[in-house]
């Protein structure tokens, strides 16, 4: 299969992700639509569904480097919990603030998790709108998207 890119809808948003079988490339929010196909686990989520994104890899999580090391940290964070930036960190051997420029980078958001790390004083950021992640977290926490094995605890 060749690499492909499409979107589904997330509320407001569009969802576009660019994919091959089951490794995404890309994935970020926009206005506006884009015809072709997602990945069946994200369509799931982004309705609200029971979905496992763990079935999924990530380009960003491959290789050794402080980055792939703290998107796989991120990934493990349950569905419907959060971290703070330092908690990260302190996992990876790294500085807050590296976390955070990596959560700016994700080139893959919802399959690695970046809505659920937090600042320890607040929401933290999130582009293109921290609206987004507010709500991608409060559909988690619903329960509706999280499978009980997979579910987190509420900070």
């Amino acid at each position: 299969m060749a690499i492909v890119t499409g979107s589904c809808r997330f509320g407001l948003w569009h969802v576009h992700v660019t994919w091959q079988d089951d490794l995404v490339y890309r994935v970020r929010f926009a206005r506006d639509g884009i015809d072709g196909p997602v990945p069946e686990e994200i369509l799931r989520y982004c309705a609200g569904r029971p979905a496992d994104l763990a079935s999924l890899r990530s380009i960003a999580t491959e290789g050794e480097s402080t980055n792939a090391r703290i998107y796989r940290t991120v990934r493990a964070v349950p569905c419907g919990g959060t971290v703070t930036y330092g908690e990260v960190a302190r996992v990876v051997g790294t500085a807050p603030r590296a976390v955070g420029a990596a959560m700016a980078r994700n080139p893959t958001p919802i399959v690695v998790p970046c809505h659920r790390v937090v600042a320890k004083t607040g929401m933290g950021g999130f582009s293109p709108d921290v609206a987004i992640k507010e709500a991608l977290l409060a559909m988690e926490r619903r329960g509706n998207v999280c499978t009980p094995e997979k579910r987190g605890v509420n900070r």
